[in-house]
């Protein structure tokens, strides 16, 4: 195994943690989105799942071409984005566009946790670097419902 494969095996609990947190969110971003009032931030909501699943091919791809084998389940870092998504469900019954957003908002904040601990884990550029554009578009996400939350408020 190379020694970028050691270090990424050393911190593929981050790694999967993101991967995991774009799973969940690939998912609740779909069910925000079907159930949004406004076709543009449905639009919006929907292209971020692709996005999502976009990622989440990349990073496996690097973690193939690397050889890092996967992490069992129980050693992935907690499951915030998770928890999220519980919340997500339990709130969507009846919610409106408000509320949608709020909840999407937590899980956008979950996933940028994620990202930063795999950033802080990961010492080798490439996987770094890859990291780093990713989390660079989930902030830009984050802004855009942040102000579809405020221009709903308003």
């Amino acid at each position: 195994m190379s020694n970028s494969a050691n270090g990424l095996q050393q911190a593929g609990s981050a790694i999967y943690a993101v991967i995991q947190s774009l799973i969940d969110s690939q998912e609740a971003l779909v069910e925000v989105g079907e159930k949004l009032s406004d076709q543009q931030l449905r639009h919006f909501f929907l292209a971020e799942s692709l996005k999502r699943a976009e990622f989440r091919g990349e990073l496996e791809t690097v973690l193939n071409q690397e050889g890092v084998g996967h992490v069992r389940e129980s050693d992935i870092v907690s499951g915030s984005v998770q928890r999220a998504l519980s919340g997500l469900r339990s709130r969507l019954r009846e919610a409106g566009d408000h509320t949608l957003l709020a909840t999407a908002e937590q899980g956008e904040d979950a996933a940028k946790v994620a990202y930063d601990n795999a950033i802080s884990a990961i010492p080798l550029m490439p996987i770094r670097n890859l990291l780093t554009s990713q989390a660079s578009h989930i902030q830009e996400s984050h802004d855009v419902l942040k102000a579809a939350l405020k221009r709903i408020a308003a």
